[in-house]
């Protein structure tokens, strides 16, 4: 686990070799490859660098507290009215620590709530089979895109979720199966984001194998959508809008920038601040 001050190291956007210390990638141009002496470090966290690990151990975080923050008021923690709402926090601790839809985001004025939303979960069913597809997804796609793109991706997909969920529900008429929300949490519009990169990997290498699995892994979703209860539907489908229209924008066929990673440790520090401004501001 200590730092590297010399030798060689695999540029972590090209994969030729460079020196450690190096400024820049001769190849692709990446600046500081050698990530500081800390890529070996980074790299055996496995192909994601450790984003799987945050984000579960900051949503268990993020729930224990939600869960806590029920007991305290309520006397409970047990939930009701659906499987998924089993062990669920209350809605006033939902919304203490971010939860988005039209409600908070048009009518309290928390726009922020896109952003903190994703980290939040509504029982543990909820948590437990987001955080299953999160370890499945997230490294496929960081092997696909890079760690960094990944982690944008996954981010901004998110945003794009919630974003339409809420203006869906405050403009938008509920149909049968599609109607936006008052209130909404969870990672799955940022996963639902993954799946679309996948997709858009499949069609712009020609890989029929991503294509496929993407395309069908969408199809179950929206079929899970239809005939489960309480499914926001709106926001997986502007989660995977958005990670299919940012994965064009960040073309997985090009080598992954430096800067890229300073945009995805932006977004990630945007969205815990969006947790706090959201306690904050409700306290």
């Amino acid at each position: 686990m200590r730092r590297q001050k010399t030798g060689s190291v695999m540029c972590p956007s090209c994969g030729l070799l460079v020196g450690v210390n190096d400024e820049k990638c001769y190849n692709c141009g990446r600046l500081r490859p050698g990530m500081f002496g800390l890529a070996h470090v980074l790299r055996s966290f496995g192909k994601d660098q450790g984003f799987v690990p945050f984000v579960i151990g900051t949503c268990v975080v993020v729930y224990v507290l939600t869960l806590a923050m029920t007991l305290m008021t309520e006397g409970t923690m047990f939930g009701g009215g659906s499987l998924f709402s089993l062990l669920g926090p209350s809605q006033q601790a939902l919304y203490l620590f971010g939860e988005s839809g039209a409600v908070p985001v048009f009518l309290a004025g928390r726009w922020w709530t896109v952003l903190s939303a994703s980290w939040l979960h509504a029982g543990i069913l909820h948590i437990l089979f987001n955080m299953m597809a999160l370890r499945q997804l997230a490294p496929a796609v960081a092997d696909m895109y890079g760690t960094a793109r990944m982690v944008i991706i996954y981010v901004l997909a998110g945003v794009a979720g919630f974003l339409l969920s809420s203006v869906a529900g405050a403009y938008l008429p509920a149909l049968p199966f599609l109607r936006g929300s008052g209130f909404t949490v969870g990672a799955s519009a940022s996963i639902s984001g993954l799946i679309g990169a996948i997709l858009y990997y499949g069609r712009r290498s020609g890989s029929s194998m991503a294509s496929n699995y993407a395309t069908q892994t969408a199809l179950m979703l929206v079929l899970y959508g239809f005939f489960m209860p309480g499914i926001d539907n709106y926001a997986h489908a502007g989660g995977f809008a958005g990670g299919y229209l940012v994965s064009q924008v960040l073309d997985p066929l090009m080598p992954e920038r430096g800067n890229h990673m300073m945009i995805a440790l932006g977004l990630l520090g945007a969205s815990l601040l969006a947790i706090l401004a959201s306690v904050i501001t409700a306290l």
